[in-house]
């Protein structure tokens, strides 16, 4: 894969270089709630404009339906890229239309430009070869070189993230081979203990992972939704929890497997549970009692792991010389649920282990309580992405970039 460094040293002075970025940032009306993204791709997008390159950055956020939509524009995303750069970052209004070829047309060395959510075009996304390609080659009149740097997307099978670069001379920006290096560390040469913390809604979601995992880390922790499937599949009863029923069979054989392997598949010892969901916009006070993780009332639902879980998880994460953490461990959006995530944050700050936060939720919970970024080796920009390069399988927007 040729290195950002590699393409630099060639020269790009005066050269129109696309930068496939990730700024899919969580908006509140139009305001930008968590600039990390683009915070993240910031090194790449200022080294090759301090180089003379005339740098062309395109992004997706959210998921239009293939046509523009206000509510998903990258213009919030473009005015912050300008205050970090510490430079005017022109806006295209399109992808490949007369806004984007005149906006690029009149980037001067050293300039920057964000052209318009990606997804706005169908093209972008198809699931037709075709459709995708002729996306690609209208995105490819409007540069001579390619930089790959949305790590967030590299899982995708997109036109700007697969298809591009095939067209274009192209290489992998810092921000990508800083992501593969961590990852590499968390699949060779792994330092142990390694200790795997699993949380978010859906044990679905995670089962891939899990199957890796059991051959290579030596502890797992389960939390979140997900942790109510475990523990019906243990004969557990749990409330009207979230459950995925029909996991089960395989959640059981993953118990039997860890056991077999010598591997601790940690699940909840205590649990809040409520009658009712919280009310994340107002905030108002949760009403919720604190139960044994195996006697969840019928009425109730877990939403968060106990203070018992709490020290047992701290305790699994105290020795670790490696922790990846993926998916908040309660719904950590609201206060009363949120010291279970918090827990988990902590533990990681303290241990001495080299961390990596996984990306999606988890960073952002990092981020929303208050922890400093800078004391975890590595927040993930893409929690999806990070976990389909452990699961093992090939990701489509790095495959693209080693050819």
């Amino acid at each position: 894969m040729k290195t950002i460094d590699e393409l630099l040293a060639e020269g790009v002075r005066g050269k129109r270089v696309f930068v496939r970025a990730d700024l899919n940032v969580p908006l509140a009306g139009g305001t930008i709630t968590d600039d990390g993204r683009i915070r993240a791709v910031l090194p790449t997008i200022a080294k090759l404009a301090e180089a003379g390159a005339r740098v062309v950055v395109a992004s997706h956020l959210g998921r239009p339906k293939g046509e523009p939509d206000p509510a998903f524009s990258l213009a919030p995303a473009a005015e912050r890229l300008g205050e970090l750069l510490g430079q005017d970052v022109a806006f295209a209004t399109d992808t490949v239309g007369a806004s984007a070829k005149e906006t690029v047309a009149a980037l001067a060395d050293g300039r920057v430009a964000v052209i318009e959510n990606l997804r706005f075009n169908a093209g972008e996304t198809s699931k037709d070869d075709a459709e995708r390609g002729a996306f690609a080659d209208r995105l490819a009149e409007l540069a001579d070189v390619y930089v790959g740097d949305g790590f967030g997307a590299v899982h995708r099978k997109h036109a700007s993230v697969f298809d591009l670069p095939a067209r274009l001379p192209h290489a992998a920006g810092y921000l990508i081979a800083t992501e593969v290096g961590v990852l590499q560390k968390l699949t060779a040469d792994v330092k142990r203990p390694y200790v795997v913390v699993l949380g978010g809604a859906k044990v679905s979601d995670k089962l891939a992972v899990i199957d890796q995992l059991l051959g290579k880390a030596d502890r797992i922790l389960i939390g979140g939704g997900m942790a109510y499937t475990f523990l019906k599949a243990q004969g557990h009863e749990i409330g009207i929890s979230l459950l995925q029923e029909d996991q089960i069979p395989v959640v059981l054989e993953y118990l039997a497997r860890a056991e077999k392997l010598g591997v601790e598949l940690v699940l909840p010892v205590d649990i809040l549970a409520s009658s009712d969901f919280p009310d994340l916009k107002g905030k108002t006070p949760a009403e919720f009692i604190t139960v044994d993780a195996d006697k969840i009332p019928a009425d109730k639902e877990g939403l968060d792991i106990g203070p018992k879980t709490r020290e047992l998880y701290a305790s699994k994460i105290a020795d670790a010389e490696t922790v990846f953490w993926n998916g908040p461990v309660g719904v950590f959006e609201h206060p009363d649920y949120a010291n279970g995530t918090k827990a988990i944050a902590q533990a990681l700050t303290e241990s001495g282990a080299f961390t990596v936060v996984g990306g999606g939720d988890s960073a952002a919970a990092v981020r929303t309580l208050g922890f400093d970024e800078n004391a975890f080796g590595h927040i993930s920009t893409g929690g999806g992405a990070s976990l389909e390069y452990l699961e093992g399988k090939t990701l489509p927007g790095l495959a693209a970039l080693e050819v």
